[in-house]
This record gives C-alpha cells, structure tokens and sequence, in this order.
C-alpha cells in the first residue's frame, strides 16, 4: 500500500494523523508462522509522536499527554502488532489500535453527575421491601412461647 493511496489516519471528524508523522520498525514476531517466523519480519511497532504533532489542538494534545500518559515515553506513543501472520495484516492490527487509542483519549469527558435524592415514593417502597422481608423471615422461626 502506497503512503498516496493513504493521507493518513482518520481518527475523527477533526483529526487526521498524516502518513508522514507515523514511523514504522519491523522485527520478528514470536507469535505462529511456522517456518518462517524465524525469517520474515513480520511484528511491527507503529511509532507516533504525540506531544510534538502540529495536527493536535493545545486541549487535544493536553488530553492525550494526560490519559494515555502510561503509555507515552517522552511524549511518544508505540504500538506493537504480533498477533497475525503476515506483516501486513499486523500493519492494519497497529493503525485500527492507534486509531482507537487516539480517539478515546480526545473524546470529550462526560459532563459531571448532578447529585440528586431519593424520592418519597422510592424511600417507602424500600422501606415496604425491607418490612415484607422480615415478615418472611419471623414467619420462618420456631413459634416463642410467652
């Protein structure tokens, strides 16, 4: 696949990763390939630089530099792709990861939860819950005498 045929990674509506901020290392795998998992390269770790892309915007590098900070050695993101057999197919494997991983930590955070109280009508069912259960279970003791 030619770098032409590809502008590069679409992560949303206003993201693209270029092809040309994306490096590729190739390496082999330990994962199957019979006999020539001992010749072809075929594990492949996707290299992207994060902290330093001129595609983010200052609140999206903020919160990729913030929630895949585990992850980032010196800003710099890698994924590994062994678990096919063909180096191409790893290739892919890396790009939906990265893709993912990237549009994650961009999202926008869900907005806070406003806190709320129980209503009436919910605190009496609970309480009608709890009385019926203890009915159950003093029907179920040995009869007192008194």
């Amino acid at each position: 696949m030619s770098t032409s045929a590809r502008p590069g990674l679409r992560v949303s509506s206003g993201l693209t990763i270029p092809e040309s901020e994306l490096s590729w290392r190739f390496s082999r795998s330990s994962g199957p390939g019979g006999q020539g998992v001992n010749t072809a390269d075929s594990r492949v770790e996707l290299v992207w630089d994060a902290a330093n892309s001129p595609q983010l915007s200052p609140v999206q590098r903020e919160r990729i530099l913030e929630r895949l900070a585990g992850r980032l050695v010196n800003g710099v993101l890698t994924i590994a792709a062994s678990e096919h057999r063909a180096q191409l197919r790893n290739r892919e494997a890396a790009r939906e990861r990265l893709v993912a991983l990237v549009a994650e930590a961009i999202r926008t955070p869900a907005p806070p939860r406003r806190p709320t109280k129980p209503s009436r009508g919910s605190k009496e069912r609970r309480l009608k819950a709890k009385q019926r259960r203890t009915d159950v279970k003093q029907l179920r003791q040995r009869p007192r005498d008194v």
